[in-house]
């Protein structure tokens, strides 16, 4: 089936698409890969990689189409742009958090925002977070404001309770 997305979002690697692609797509269900296309002889004075190495993988996570580049070391991932996981539930929360985070950076853990091994950045949403978090009384908005910044991994129930008082 031909690809209907309009926009897919594309992450630059080193060398690394491939191992990053089967660590992503071992995470998120109704995941899978979707082709996988090989540098060649041609161009190699200016991509400098191998005949017959990994230069782009579709795939998609949950449904949602991306592609990896092996494209060099020039670029890295940084925190402007993230990926948000919508959870439903603690179980969800707990499971997307312990998956992404396993090998990255600890010290990029803040209010549900997380880095994986890769340096790309997530940010796990219990899907209950936009609705308090814009509660026309600035009271239990900020309450539970208040609570999320105190947190790494974020907790449904602790923000609940900040936002009911």
């Amino acid at each position: 089936m031909p690809n209907t997305q309009k926009i897919t979002p594309c992450l630059w690697f080193d060398s690394q698409a491939e191992e990053a692609v089967k660590f992503y797509t071992g995470i998120f269900r109704n995941s899978r890969i979707l082709n996988i296309s090989r540098y060649g002889e041609a161009g190699r004075e200016i991509h400098g990689k191998p005949a017959g190495s990994v230069m782009t993988i579709a795939f998609e996570l949950d449904g949602q189409d991306f592609t990896a580049l092996n494209g060099g070391p020039m670029f890295k991932f940084n925190e402007a742009i993230s990926f948000q996981v919508n959870c439903e539930t603690k179980e969800e929360v707990d499971y997307y958090w312990e998956k992404l985070s396993q090998g990255g950076d600890e010290k990029a853990q803040q209010c549900g925002w997380l880095k994986d091994k890769y340096g790309a950045s997530w940010q796990i949403v219990p899907s209950v977070l936009p609705k308090i978090m814009s509660d026309p009384d600035p009271e239990k908005s900020g309450r539970a404001m208040e609570a999320m910044l105190r947190m790494k991994k974020l907790d449904i129930d602790e923000l609940m309770k900040a936002y009911a008082g």
